[in-house]
């Protein structure tokens, strides 16, 4: 453990900030999966769905920094490119 007082204030903020971040990760990452699910059930109409609300998932974690941008657009790119496939 840390015996500076910064040291102790950054570990105990370093926390609070995962404690936060970890469920809306979680929560992105849980989607995604339905997604994957779907397509590897071949799914076509619950695929296109589940995709819709990953996206918005995927865009909150963009927004809140807990993903990065390009992260996130790479993500997005690749279910969307999944769905598409299984639709054509």
């Amino acid at each position: 453990m840390a015996n500076i007082k910064s040291a102790i204030k950054r570990v105990r903020l370093n926390n609070e900030k995962r404690a936060h971040n970890a469920p809306i990760k979680t929560e992105m990452r849980s989607h995604i999966k339905k997604v994957e699910n779907f397509v590897a059930e071949k799914n076509v109409e619950s695929a296109k769905s589940a995709l819709q609300s990953a996206v918005k998932q995927i865009d909150k974690a963009v927004q809140k920094g807990i993903v990065h941008k390009n992260n996130g657009n790479r993500q997005k790119s690749r279910l969307t490119k999944k769905v598409n496939e299984l639709s054509a």
